[in-house]
């Protein structure tokens, strides 16, 4: 194993972790027995930094990971491919491109979210149609957080520039 693959696993790790923190413990409870997170934050950096496969993985298993830890562990499986596909998504639509089109990402990612957990919800959980309604504005609100990942990318790339050539290895 090359050095360059040993510390791409451990940004990946790393990252994950972060995901992982954001969610779990960078909440808060919501109206509707759940809880919102910042976790979004840092699937839109780990999307635009590490492309859509790395992406999908810290996304997607960082916060699996954090409703595995929680009293919401049953959404761990939606969680990970519903999440997953939102770093996908903002990766295919905003990596290495303008910055309005990494928001444009994030909010097409966004909608994905938000009908993803819906379907999980209504389909896979047996959730009333209010039920499953009700929890649609907490899922906007905290998408909208992953909008503040954007900036914050844009921040790290210029202070780091190495991040740029390191994530499009």
């Amino acid at each position: 194993m090359e050095g360059r693959d040993v510390r791409r696993i451990a940004m990946v790790v790393v990252m994950a972790a972060v995901v992982f923190v954001l969610t779990r413990w960078a909440s808060f409870p919501n109206s509707v027995g759940g809880y919102t997170h910042l976790g979004a934050l840092g699937a839109t950096f780990a999307a635009l930094a590490f492309g859509p496969g790395l992406g999908f993985l810290i996304a997607g298993g960082g916060m699996a990971l954090a409703d595995l830890t929680s009293p919401f562990a049953f959404f761990a499986p939606g969680t990970l491919v519903i999440h997953g596909l939102y770093a996908v998504i903002v990766a295919l639509i905003g990596r290495g491109r303008k910055p309005w089109l990494m928001f444009v990402g994030v909010i097409a990612g966004a909608l994905v979210v938000l009908g993803g957990y819906f379907i999980y919800e209504r389909l896979v959980l047996g959730w009333t149609l209010i039920r499953a309604l009700g929890e649609v504005p907490t899922n906007i609100l905290q998408q909208s957080i992953g909008l503040v990942g954007v900036p914050l990318y844009l921040l790290v790339t210029r202070a780091y520039p190495p991040l740029l050539r390191w994530a499009q290895q």
